[in-house]
């Protein structure tokens, strides 16, 4: 009979999400949700002098803007996540458990736990096998689970929350992989059969360093003020040390679910690339229809506008200065353009030339192939009219289709634009 899968995400409300966490919360939630389980949400908020409301809002926050939603019931009956500070009665609960089977005992104020003096070995899903030897009490003394002033430690609260929850698969950073046997002993003392361990390779740096709270990319709360879409960033975090079998690296949140396991996670730590972030950003804007795409820019432009910058952008950031030419009819230029078309000595008359030949056109949407006419007519190419008539329309050497430009400036404002331009050349 197979068993509900239930992983869960236990973060520490002291500081902002970072993308570390983050990673690892993804990864419960694919694994759950590939098996048709359950994702948790455990809030362990028991150290009171660090824990603040702004780190605890910034995990919500960014869970639910990746998507993570949790399940199950919390404390009091609502829906997650659980937080350790209310659950002392459970925590002494299962101590008296251990009071009652001679494994705790007491220390100078504090209680440790009594290890069984032998070796203890995980079969990690990720990490393979590993044994810690306990049969030298001077290389591994015994285990401090209740403090002096009564609160209990980090070890035994994740083990007793991971038994009372019925967590099936405990999916972790590597930097708890010598935790685990600790925790192995007490589910043994509790007569309780523990997780599956998973622990999934560290973040690092495109140089190799560790990745600090001050590096690049390490705060989750800021790739939605940089332009990021949640799933883009989903898909980008599924890459930090899982691969799938094909050459594929562009998923939807659903396509993750379907072809997530942790046998295609990589063993070696994943190299965080701010490069490789944007490019996949830009695959999920390219995938958007331009209706959704509008819908996600924060612009007085007009839809047409943003349709038309859609394959030009990376971050969502950057739409308010690739449509800002459309919206200004005074837009600056760029010099170095200016200073391009100024070496082309041909270019004033044919701008000279086209703008009359607009003027004259009676069916706008001829615009883009009256170029070429005016081209061929001055006895030119029509690129050596089509860079200096984007820069008299943008201002920029790049940017949406020309076609797209004539099409929303419309026939009046491009002749006075390329009128306006082509007094600069004189």
């Amino acid at each position: 009979m197979s068993i509900e899968v239930r992983t869960r995400f236990a973060p520490s409300p002291t500081g902002y999400l970072h993308v570390g966490g983050a990673r690892t919360a993804l990864f419960n939630w694919l694994y759950a949700k590939h098996h048709g389980g359950t994702f948790v949400l455990r809030v362990e908020d028991t150290d009171e002098a660090r824990n603040t409301e702004a780190a605890r809002a910034a995990i919500f926050d960014g869970m639910k803007w990746l998507g993570l939603d949790w399940e199950g019931p919390g404390n009091e009956g609502e829906c997650g996540p659980y937080y350790q500070s209310r659950r002392s009665d459970i925590y002494l609960e299962w101590f008296e458990k251990l009071v009652a089977a001679d494994r705790v005992y007491e220390d100078e104020g504090a209680w440790r736990f009594r290890f069984e003096r032998k070796p203890i070995t995980m079969n990690d899903m990720v990490c393979g096998e590993v044994t810690i030897d306990y049969t030298d009490e001077s290389n591994t003394p015994d285990m401090v689970v209740r403090r002096s002033d009564g609160s209990f430690v980090f070890h035994f609260v994740n083990v007793v929350d991971d038994l009372t929850m019925g967590i099936t698969h405990a999916i972790r950073g590597e930097d708890h992989l010598m935790n685990t046997p600790k925790h192995l002993q007490l589910f043994e003392a509790f007569g309780a059969a523990p997780p599956q361990y998973a622990h999934i390779p560290l973040i690092l740096n495109g140089d190799g360093s560790k990745m600090s709270k001050r590096d690049e990319g390490a705060a989750l709360g800021d790739y939605p003020k940089q332009g990021f879409l949640p799933g883009a960033v989903v898909n980008f975090l599924a890459l930090l040390g899982w691969s799938p079998k094909d050459e594929s690296e562009i998923f939807s949140a659903e396509e993750l679910i379907q072809k997530f396991s942790l046998d295609a996670v990589n063993r070696a730590p994943a190299r965080f690339d701010p490069d490789k972030c944007r490019w996949v950003n830009q695959q999920h804007i390219l995938a958007m229809s331009p209706e959704d795409f509008a819908a996600s820019c924060e612009s007085a432009a007009s839809p047409e506008m943003l349709y038309s910058v859609q394959e030009k952008v990376s971050l969502l950031t950057e739409v308010p200065e690739a449509v800002a030419f459309y919206l200004d009819p005074e837009f600056p230029i760029n010099p170095d353009a200016l200073s391009k078309v100024r070496s082309n000595d041909a270019a004033a008359a044919l701008l000279n030339s086209l703008a009359g030949d607009f003027e004259n056109l009676e069916n706008w949407e001829m615009a883009k192939e009256t170029i070429g006419s005016t081209a061929k007519a001055a006895g030119a190419k029509p690129g050596q009219l089509m860079f200096p008539l984007r820069i008299a329309l943008s201002g920029k050497a790049g940017g949406p289709d020309l076609g797209a430009i004539l099409s929303i400036l419309g026939k009046e404002e491009c002749v006075r634009r390329v009128q306006r331009f082509t007094a600069l050349l004189k």
